[in-house]
């Protein structure tokens, strides 16, 4: 099963699968999500998703109980 994930404010649109990584989705669509430690802990790589809750994508996966998802790369004015 997949899961149809839009990147905001790219407007770029991709499947993906369960459990793939964001950042990897994000690659493969040609999306550039800035990154610092890829651990999680300095949060240049948060983001938004559609349900309001900010994640970091560089930890984060697709999740399971999802069949589409919108991701907002510009939540964090800062980076």
């Amino acid at each position: 099963m997949t899961v149809q994930i839009h990147f905001l404010p790219d407007d770029v649109l991709i499947e993906a699968s369960h459990g793939e990584p964001i950042l990897a989705v994000a690659a493969r669509a040609g999306v550039n999500i800035p990154t610092g430690c890829l651990m999680g802990c300095c949060h240049a790589c948060e983001v938004e998703l559609d349900d309001g809750s900010a994640i970091c994508a560089c930890i984060s996966d697709v999740p399971l109980n999802r069949t589409e998802m919108t991701i907002n790369l510009s939540c964090d004015p800062i980076w």
